[in-house]
């Protein structure tokens, strides 16, 4: 690792908390529903789960990008490409590393409402933010009751409207054009709790063509019908588009890393010449019924939704006019929806307390895709199509994808005076289907089924009041996402042959109370077989494989304090060894070079340790606060056969600053914001395996933010 500055090693170490004594109300446990599908104590429950709550998640922040509020998670990598057309890079526990794109590997969900599709790929940037009351994140083998692609949860979840109206508004701006404004209301009307926010974000971001815009809007309101039955309605749209700067070569990332990469052989910047952008339109709704019976729970929820794509590709023309190629501009429309019930029963049984869930789940999603050539004239910006970059083309792809998933789960926990035991199976039926109307390149029609079953065991003993120890273990499975099924080696065919990646977990850990600090220590290793991985990347195309066994195993420690004087740490430690079982090859570039992957390699796209400590204080008679943060990464490999130069490591400190004031029914928080104080400039995400080798997205330098929210209560 580089050398870490002296003043980020004073933090971390202050950060540190070991026996901190306060006088401050102990408030470090609490209540998750993740994991066990009920109300539970995140210190009783035998999973390594952590809450970010709304104060954290708006620490000072434009409250954009779910990477800030995240970064003091262990076991979580939450990586922020400075390129909003692709989304967040997130990964647990090394799951969901790989992704070009999107999410893969995670189970989101926003609101009882999946934020991955049935295949399981998923966008983050569809997480409104501006009114989460709280973020839900669990890693590890309980991850698997929620089935596929379930290497770790994310659930983001927003409150109920109560009590008497008010309405906030706020406004930030900061570096490289960035600003947002935000309005929204809550409250209670006859018996009708409503939340409604809306807001709009624009940048013109770190990189040369990263420029992004984005609007978003919640709807939530709440009715009791009856003393036992509480009916949730919850509508949310979001429209954003982007540049896309797309990743760049290491001599470009070291001379200039806020540009975009340069193809010599042809003479132009790809992202410029084709004028690389994404512009989304994304909108969904969904209705939840719970109803108690005594000690037992109904619960009830449907969903549908509705997504245009339309993404524009620098693949080279020479390629684009390939027969087997689909073009340089992906154009869909997607229609998506589910529903899902479950039974909650609770009863005293030997002594102790028997939780029972029963559920089944349904969820779907159809895609009209189309594929088109991307024109850039004869080859450099100047000379485009009619004076402007990136034209669609030529139709070269027409067909529909469909997707389906059935899942049943039973889980069952009981608690008693000094042991916890849980369990549950889950049993998953996944089924793609590709109808192809472009017929002119062959008929790439075809089908795929995956059936899967996933068994869950925990067991947590109470040492003492303070003090617990658990034990879990679980299997888990990733289906292919239909973006990875869509190309075969020899051509643009479906690739049928791909399996699911079956994975084996276990996990051991700690969680203590030591005087007003709260350690969580968790010791895990997953065991993989078929991981995915690529078989061939060459002229914008990517086919995978199945490879052998890969080994996860590693260490996350997580301690919060509260100390004298209202001042607060946190400390996030992940070690993470991921690794190839055994060898394999694959092919890459354009002419295509077979390249070995030995037994030993590190997986791509993990770093080995990370770190985050943050110490914050506050004085309670001014509403002033103020926090230091640091977050130091080892080195990253880019690709599989880790030979390539690895994003170095790094070690960044931010400071932020606010202050909030009260006058009657009028609240107001003000705050300014310095992230990387030294100025330190890094790698900040990779792209794994890119076949032009264009791994790399740095990360900003110094950079600052400022904002200002008002609070009207009547």
């Amino acid at each position: 690792m580089n050398p870490v500055p002296k003043r980020l090693v004073l933090l971390l170490a202050a950060a540190f908390p070991c026996y901190a004594i306060a006088d401050a109300e102990l408030t470090l446990d609490s209540v998750v529903v993740t994991g066990s599908r009920v109300e539970h104590s995140s210190f009783d429950l035998p999973a390594a789960v952590d809450v970010v709550d709304a104060g954290k998640i708006g620490a000072d922040q434009a409250r954009v990008n779910v990477s800030e509020a995240l970064a003091g998670v262990p076991g979580i990598n939450v990586q922020n490409r400075q390129n909003y057309a692709q989304d967040l890079q997130i990964s647990s526990r090394g799951f969901g590393a790989r992704s070009a794109f999107g999410v893969r590997g995670i189970r989101l969900v926003a609101d009882g409402i999946p934020a991955s599709m049935p295949d399981g790929q998923g966008q983050a940037a569809t997480f409104n933010l501006d009114r989460a009351e709280r973020i839900e994140v669990m890693r590890g083998p309980l991850s698997a009751i929620y089935g596929n692609h379930a290497g770790g949860v994310i659930q983001l979840f927003t409150p109920d409207g109560k009590g008497a109206p008010s309405i906030e508004t706020s406004f930030s701006a900061g570096s490289y054009g960035t600003w947002k404004a935000d309005v929204s209301a809550q409250g209670e009307v006859g018996g009708i709790g409503y939340v409604l926010d809306t807001s709009r974000f624009a940048t013109d971001g770190y990189r040369e063509h990263s420029s992004a815009e984005r609007e978003q809007s919640l709807v939530k309101l709440t009715f009791r019908p009856s003393q036992d039955g509480k009916l949730t309605f919850i509508a949310s749209s979001f429209h954003q588009t982007a540049d896309d700067p797309q990743g760049v070569q290491w001599g470009e990332y070291k001379s200039n890393p806020k540009g975009t990469a340069w193809d010599a052989t042809r003479g132009y910047s790809p992202a410029l010449a084709f004028d690389t952008r994404k512009s989304i339109d994304h909108a969904q709704g969904g209705l939840n019924y719970e109803h108690r019976f005594g000690e037992h729970t109904l619960q009830l929820s449907v969903y549908a939704g509705q997504r245009s794509t339309i993404q524009y590709q620098s693949i080279p023309v020479g390629a684009q006019s390939n027969p087997a190629h689909s073009g340089g501009v992906i154009d869909f429309d997607r229609t998506f929806g589910g529903m899902s019930a479950r039974w909650i029963g609770r009863f005293d049984v030997a002594g102790g307390r028997l939780t029972t869930t029963v559920g089944t789940d349904y969820e779907q999603s159809t895609d009209d895709r189309r594929g088109y050539n991307n024109y850039i004239g004869t080859g450099a910006p100047a000379n485009c199509v009619a004076n402007v970059c990136g034209v669609k083309g030529t139709l070269r792809r027409k067909e529909e994808d469909r997707v389906a998933s059935f899942d049943q789960y039973v889980q069952a926990e009981w608690q008693g005076e000094n042991w916890t035991f849980s369990g549950g199976v889950r049993h998953s039926h996944l089924a793609f289907k590709v109808s192809d109307s472009y017929l002119s390149n062959g008929d790439d029609s075809g089908s795929v089924s995956y059936d899967k079953t996933t068994p869950t065991l925990a067991a947590l003993y109470r040492l003492s009041d303070t003090v617990n120890l658990y034990a879990s273990a679980a299997r888990g499975f990733e289906a292919p996402t239909f973006n990875e099924m869509f190309y075969s080696s020899g051509g643009g065919s479906l690739n049928l042959g791909l399996k699911p990646s079956n994975s084996t977990h276990f996990e051991t850990g700690l969680k203590a109370m030591l005087g007003n600090s709260r350690l969580d220590l968790a010791l895990f290793q997953v065991k993989t077989d078929n991981e995915l991985v690529v078989l061939s990347s060459t002229g914008g195309r990517t086919a995978y494989q199945n490879a052998g066994p890969t080994t996860r195993q590693g260490l996350e420690l997580a301690v919060d304090s509260r100390w004298t004087g209202n001042l607060s740490s946190r400390l996030a430690y992940t070690w993470l060894d991921a690794r190839y079982d055994e060898a394999f090859t694959f092919q890459s570039g354009t002419p295509a070079v077979t390249k070995n992957v030995s037994a030993g390699n590190r997986l791509p796209g993990v770093a080995a340790q990370t770190l985050y400590g943050e110490l914050a204080w506050k004085h309670a008679a001014s509403g002033f606060h103020a926090a230091i943060e640091g977050i130091a990464r080892s080195k990253v490999y880019v690709e599989d056969t880790n030979s390539d130069t690895a994003a170095p490591a790094y070690a960044i400190a931010n400071l932020r600053a606010g202050i909030e004031r009260t006058f009657g029914p009028l609240k107001v928080s003000t705050f300014a914001r310095l992230n990387n104080i030294f100025d330190r400039q890094y790698v900040g995400s990779v792209i794994v395996g890119d076949s032009s080798q264009r791994y790399y997205e740095a990360a900003p330098g110094r950079n600052w933010l400022a904002g200002v929210s008002a609070r009207y209560a009547f």
